[in-house]
């Protein structure tokens, strides 16, 4: 009998004692758990083998069962989970044994599972899914497929734009898959490729039955500022703003809608780029084919101003037909104003017919044409040579207007303000708001001009002084100012100017230090002329004449005085020869007054 330290003896056979040395440990350990190692992470086949609280336990074939919320159970729609007792179902194995020794297994992550290997498939494929849109989020939509969330871009919703999702939501429909990463958990999908799809075999067919001047039936897909994109099933077609009516349209929203179906004609195609061009207004008639008949030049109508811009308005006589009012035709009086100022949009104005061209589009209006001309009016009730008062509206540098109207004003140029100051001088004594009259001096309704003057008003000094004086007529005058060019001098109440030059002969006496103010002088008045208002002294040329007088009468006693000694001599038997001697002599003198003359002539 053996000890309780002593083994058993167990007879083994040799050869199973080499096998077992040959196999290594790391053999046996994965064979052992191999297996089970291979599970994880993958769907298996589970037996329901109860039902107990909010749980189902599974047996999966393991060494330990699993457990799986019986929520994971409820298909999409229902209450109540659709399990029982001895059901065989698909199950994601995490893990083989948690901290409670059991399974950690999922029926939804098998679902998943199942469902993704179908869905890459069909993004394979290329093959249409189901799916149900069942909330919005921002960019886009949720959508549930088969199980599986996905989102969708809010522009592959449908080819045409949507204004109203409502009846898209929670109802199921055919998608396609855009992308789909299983790792990231990211599905993309499109409601747009289908359609897409579906109209590629209708495209083909509708180009090759397209032709210029056919008429279809299309859905207005976009809208932009230029125009609407019609999808007429399966080819898009442009409708620009100018085709899309005959009358004038800011935007293409005033007359579409998004999703409205409307009838188009086809204007232009081109097959090889699939381009359309699409006109509504083609299907009615043309307008303009009676506007001469319509509206005859010189005809009062009636419109309603559509537009309003920075050189005109835009009105509406008919539909379809608009003539502008140019801002030139707007007013009588008021010229540098905006449009706006003077028309409103939706305003009924009546307005003359100018000028229509046909061929253009284009009808010429006029507005003041409809009023009254104050202009006209100014000019019956007043005539050339009347007086008239008004309030200085404005001082320019060229002059004064003076409101003669509420409407019109006249201008006073500034060489009318006065006679005999200066046009700046007198135009420093005028200000905005003072009341003047005027005299009318020239009135032209049609080029809208009335000139007034003012010195026009009173005597012009001018004319008295021609009446009074002459030209050469030797004047005493009054020395007002002196400065280094000559001297100013008082003259029959106006101001004469006398340059240093023309005060004396001699350089001595054209210093203007010799003169005072206060100090009486003659001087001769060299010009005078009423036409140009000159009046012009002269010092200079008053001594000169003085020394021309002084040699003529000179010459005159000197004459005299030789007729005399020329007789007493012929008594006393002297020649004539001799007689001539002492008249050469005086030939020098006759000279100096030659030139004195000529230099008299050259100062006047």
């Amino acid at each position: 009998m053996s000890t309780f330290n002593e083994a058993p003896k167990v007879d083994v056979a040799p050869e199973l004692i080499q096998q077992a040395m040959d196999v290594s440990f790391e053999e046996q350990l994965e064979k052992t758990f191999g297996g089970d190692a291979s599970v994880r992470g993958s769907v298996v086949k589970g037996l329901v083998t109860a039902i107990e609280n909010d749980f189902a336990i599974l047996d999966i074939g393991m060494k330990s069962e699993g457990r799986v919320p019986l929520r994971e159970f409820v298909d999409f729609g229902k209450d109540t989970p659709d399990v029982n007792v001895g059901d065989e179902v698909d199950v994601f194995v995490e893990n083989l044994d948690n901290r409670h020794g059991e399974a950690q297994i999922s029926r939804e992550k098998a679902k998943r599972e199942e469902v993704l290997d179908a869905l890459e498939k069909a993004c394979e494929d290329d093959e249409v899914v189901k799916g149900i849109i069942f909330g919005k989020v921002k960019g886009g939509f949720m959508v549930d497929v088969q199980g599986i969330l996905g989102f969708m871009p809010g522009s592959q919703l449908d080819a045409r734009p949507i204004t109203d999702v409502n009846p898209y939501m929670h109802t199921e429909l055919e998608l396609k898959i855009v992308k789909l990463d299983r790792k990231k958990n990211n599905l993309i999908m499109s409601r747009r490729a289908v359609q897409d799809a579906a109209n590629a075999g209708n495209r083909d067919e509708l180009m090759a039955e397209m032709e210029e001047g056919k008429q279809l039936k299309g859905v207005v897909k976009n809208i932009t500022d230029y125009g609407a994109f019609v999808d007429l099933g399966g080819v898009d077609g442009l409708l620009h703003i100018t085709d899309i009516a005959w009358h004038r349209i800011n935007h293409p929203s005033e007359v579409l809608k998004l999703g409205e179906t409307i009838d188009v004609k086809v204007i232009r195609f081109d097959n090889d780029n699939q381009r359309v061009s699409l006109g509504m207004k083609q299907l009615q008639e043309d307008p303009w084919k009676a506007v001469d008949d319509q509206f005859p030049l010189g005809a009062r109508v009636s419109g309603k101003v559509t537009n309003i811009t920075d050189y005109g308005a835009f009105v509406e006589l008919a539909p379809g037909i608009e003539g502008l009012i140019h801002v030139s035709e707007m007013s009588w009086t008021r010229k540098n104003v905006h449009p706006g100022k003077l028309l409103a949009t939706s305003q009924e104005v009546e307005v003359l017919v100018l000028e229509i061209e046909r061929d253009k589009r284009r009808i010429s209006l006029g507005l003041k044409q409809c009023q009254d001309n104050p202009w006209e009016a100014f000019g019956k009730d007043n005539k050339v040579g009347d007086i008239v008062e008004g309030n200085i509206r404005s001082v320019t540098d060229f002059g004064v207007f003076v409101g003669l109207t509420e409407e019109i004003d006249g201008l006073v140029h500034i060489s009318d303000l006065s006679w005999d100051q200066s046009a700046e001088e007198a135009l420093a004594d005028y200000r905005k708001g003072e009341t003047v009259k005027a005299m009318i001096l020239a009135l032209d309704p049609e080029k809208e001009r009335i000139a007034l003057g003012i010195k026009q008003m009173s005597d012009d000094p001018f004319s008295k002084i021609a009446d009074e004086y002459k030209k050469g007529q030797v004047v005493n005058v009054t020395v007002t100012d002196t400065d280094a060019d000559g001297i100013t001098l008082s003259f029959a109440g106006m101001e004469v100017f006398i340059r240093k030059r023309d005060l004396g002969v001699d350089k001595v006496e054209q210093d203007t230090g010799r003169y005072k103010e206060g100090q009486e002088i003659e001087a001769k008045l060299t010009n005078l002329s009423a036409k140009d208002r000159k009046i012009a002294l002269s010092v200079k040329a008053l001594q000169i004449d003085e020394e021309k007088a002084a040699v003529a009468a000179y010459a005159e006693q000197e004459d005299e005085g030789d007729s005399a000694l020329a007789a007493a001599l012929k008594q006393a038997g002297v020649s004539a020869a001799e007689e001539e001697k002492p008249k050469k002599k005086a030939a020098p003198k006759k000279k100096a007054a030659a030139k004195d003359e000529a230099e008299a002539e050259k100062a006047e």
